[in-house]
């Protein structure tokens, strides 16, 4: 019992610890990457928005330069996401996660992202519904 206990709570500071680093700027890199005009331009029309598993989707119907720049975005998440979640004792998934539920908390109005329930929600001036898994 103590072992499993010990073992759940480093793994709650692992993820503790990836939520500030990503708060932090873990996401600058991916972030900087992305704002050339076209990803912009697919944002602020709702063409894109940030998924709940921490990597950007396409809203509604695709093209192939959309479709294009959205893989080209995600790979590089993925990669920022491996080599963070090594660092914080994670696994890929659960640091995206938390990536996500800080993406989608950073959003600004009139963008698009993933709710809980998976339905696209276009973001107020209300903070958006988070996930029951996002680290507080």
């Amino acid at each position: 019992m103590g072992t499993v206990m010990n073992t759940n709570m480093l793994h709650k500071f692992s993820l503790a610890a990836a939520a500030f680093a990503l708060a932090a700027g873990g996401l600058a890199a991916p972030a900087q990457a992305q704002r050339d005009p076209a990803y912009e331009a697919a944002r602020s029309s709702g063409k894109v928005g940030e998924k709940m598993d921490g990597y950007l989707g396409i809203v509604g119907a695709s093209t192939a330069d959309l479709q294009r720049m959205v893989n080209d975005i995600n790979i590089k998440r993925r990669a920022v996401y491996a080599d963070k979640a090594r660092a914080a004792n994670a696994t890929v998934e659960e640091y995206a996660l938390t990536a996500g539920c800080i993406a989608i908390a950073k959003t600004s109005p009139g963008e698009k992202y993933q709710a809980p329930d998976g339905s696209w929600q276009t973001r107020t001036t209300a903070p958006p519904q988070r996930d029951s898994r996002c680290p507080a």
